[in-house]
């Protein structure tokens, strides 16, 4: 996202006061990093975890899914960071086209995998479901690559933050079936639900943004 120069200085006194809203946002996705490898991926530090000898048959399709989608995932954020932008253009381009590989390799992949789990008893609906949101997250990163290469800022930013929005999916699928309990013939609703969120959440998220820069614009020509 593109920061906001020379805001306004926040009128709180608190301790968080001055912590911008984007850190703030970003500091919850790391709890869901952390919750979520904790919860869901621990048998990747467990050999003798039972989850191994259910992806026995796939393993080897879902390493490399797992390589370049968690290049999605960890370095999407970096992506956001004004500092790295201003400071590193180049090192910036660089990370954005492995965030880019990470979308076009890994959202194929993870569709496939799940079309192999129809083997393992898996409904064939919930591979549509997985397509889909491969599908979307590939139409939302391509959008924002193809902006950026005609030097669109703006709009490249616009959709990067929805393509963000689908890289999170994956992280609050297992999240909302960690918190809430839900049986697993019950988790294909709550990803459909996911994938149907993730657009208007980033757009809500632009345009608290786009707030946030208009207050500290009017502030501005106050002082």
């Amino acid at each position: 996202m593109t920061a906001v120069s020379a805001p306004a200085r926040p009128s709180g006194t608190g301790r968080f006061a001055g912590l911008r809203p984007k850190t703030l946002l970003f500091a919850v996705i790391a709890a869901m990093y952390v919750y979520v490898l904790w919860t869901n991926e621990r048998f990747l530090f467990n050999p003798a975890d039972p989850e191994w000898q259910h992806i026995a048959t796939f393993k080897w399709m879902l390493l490399p899914h797992a390589m370049v989608a968690s290049l999605a995932l960890f370095l999407g954020p970096l992506q956001f960071s004004d500092r790295l932008r201003r400071r590193f253009a180049k090192l910036h381009r660089v990370l954005g086209y492995f965030y880019v590989t990470g979308v076009f390799v890994g959202a194929p992949i993870g569709a496939y995998i799940e079309y192999f789990e129809e083997r393992l008893g898996e409904a064939r609906s919930f591979t549509i479901a997985t397509a889909t949101d491969g599908t979307i997250w590939i139409f939302a990163t391509a959008t924002a690559l193809y902006f950026i290469r005609r030097g669109k800022v703006e709009q490249h930013r616009r959709w990067m933050t929805r393509s963000f929005a689908c890289s999170l999916i994956f992280l609050e699928v297992r999240m909302i079936q960690t918190l809430f309990s839900i049986p697993a013939d019950k988790v294909e609703t709550v990803l459909w639900c996911c994938v149907a969120a993730a657009f208007p959440l980033a757009d809500l998220v632009l345009q608290v943004e786009e707030s946030l820069r208009q207050r500290a614009r009017q502030a501005r020509a106050v002082s």
